[in-house]
C-alpha cells in the first residue's frame, strides 16, 4: 500500500515515516509539509534518523496524491480539512489522528467521506481504544450517583485542551450513560462555582515537560473510587495504529470510521 505522510518533518510525521518503513505491506509514497518548510526537498528517511530512502520531502499534495492509497495525517484541523476533500477526489484512503477539531470541520470530514474512507480518533493506540470500551461498560453498569472526571497531562508544546483523548473517553463515557457529552461536559472550574451537578462529566487538563500522554477516568462514588489510567510512552503506538489503520481501510466502502472499527471493539 503506497502512503503518504502529511507533516513529515514534524515529530509525529517523523515517526509515521519509521513506522511505514518497519510495516509489511506498506511503502512511503510520498511526503508533504507545508509551502516554505526548511524541510522542503529534503529526504525524508534522514529527517527521520532513518537514513535516505529517496522520498524528497514536498509541498505539491496533488501530486503525491495521484500516486497514492492512502494518506495519512497528523496536522492541525484546517490542514487536514483540506486533505480530506482532495482524498475525496483521488478516492483513497485517509487516516486522521488531528484533534482540536470543531464541529464546522467534522461536518466536512463526513461530506468527504462519501467518496474517500476516513478512519478518525483522538488516539489511534491499541490501549487507549481498549480504555475507551472499558470506560463505556462501566459507565453504563455504575449508577448516576457515581461522578465521571477525565483528568490528562502532555508536553508544553500541546496547543489544544481538553485533548482529543480526553475528549474520545468523555464519549465513551456518554455513550455507556446514554446522555450526549456536550450537554452535560464541564471543562473548566474557577471561582465560586457551587456543588458539582449529579451527572455531570469532568475534564481537567495538565500541561508541562516532555510527557507524551497520561490519561485517566475517574469514577467516584460514595465512599469508593476507581480509576481507570493510559500512560503513553513513545509516540511510535499511535503512528503503528495509524499505519494498520490505512491497512485494514484499504479493503473498505467509503465512509467515516474510527479506531474501534479498525479493532473490533
Amino acid at each position: 500500500m503506497r502512503l503518504v505522510v502529511v507533516g513529515a518533518a514534524g515529530r509525529m510525521g517523523q515517526m509515521l515515516v519509521k513506522a511505514i518503513s518497519a510495516t509489511e505491506g506498506v511503502v512511503l509514497a510520498a511526503a508533504l509539509e507545508r509551502p516554505g518548510s526548511p524541510a522542503i526537498g529534503q529526504d525524508a528517511g534522514v529527517i527521520a534518523g532513518l537514513g535516505p530512502i529517496d522520498v524528497a520531502i514536498s509541498d505539491d499534495p496533488l501530486a503525491a496524491l495521484l500516486k497514492a492509497d492512502g494518506v495519512i495525517d497528523f496536522t492541525a484541523p484546517a490542514a487536514t480539512v483540506e486533505m480530506a476533500a482532495l482524498a475525496a477526489q483521488a478516492r483513497i484512503v485517509h487516516v486522521v489522528g488531528t484533534t482540536g477539531m470543531l464541529d464546522v470541520d467534522l461536518a466536512k470530514l463526513e461530506a468527504a467521506a462519501r467518496h474517500a474512507v476516513i478512519v478518525r480518533s483522538g488516539n489511534m493506540s491499541l490501549g487507549v481504544n481498549l480504555l475507551a470500551a472499558m470506560v463505556e461498560k462501566v459507565a453504563r453498569t455504575l449508577g448516576a450517583d457515581w461522578d465521571i472526571e477525565i483528568l490528562e497531562m502532555h508536553h508544553r508544546m500541546k496547543v489544544d485542551a481538553p485533548s482529543g483523548t480526553a475528549l474520545l473517553l468523555g464519549e465513551a463515557a456518554a455513550k455507556g450513560r446514554e446522555v450526549a457529552l456536550a450537554e452535560r461536559s464541564v471543562r473548566a472550574r474557577f471561582g465560586h462555582t457551587g456543588a458539582r451537578q449529579p451527572g455531570d462529566i469532568g475534564f481537567a487538563t495538565l500541561r508541562g515537560g516532555t510527557v507524551v500522554g497520561d490519561h485517566s477516568v475517574i469514577f467516584a462514588g460514595p465512599g469508593e473510587r476507581i480509576e481507570l489510567k493510559h500512560v503513553a510512552e513513545d509516540r511510535g503506538i499511535f503512528a503503528r495504529g495509524a499505519v494498520q489503520a490505512a491497512l485494514w481501510a484499504r479493503e473498505r466502502k467509503p465512509g467515516l470510521y474510527s479506531m474501534a472499527d479498525v479493532l473490533g471493539f
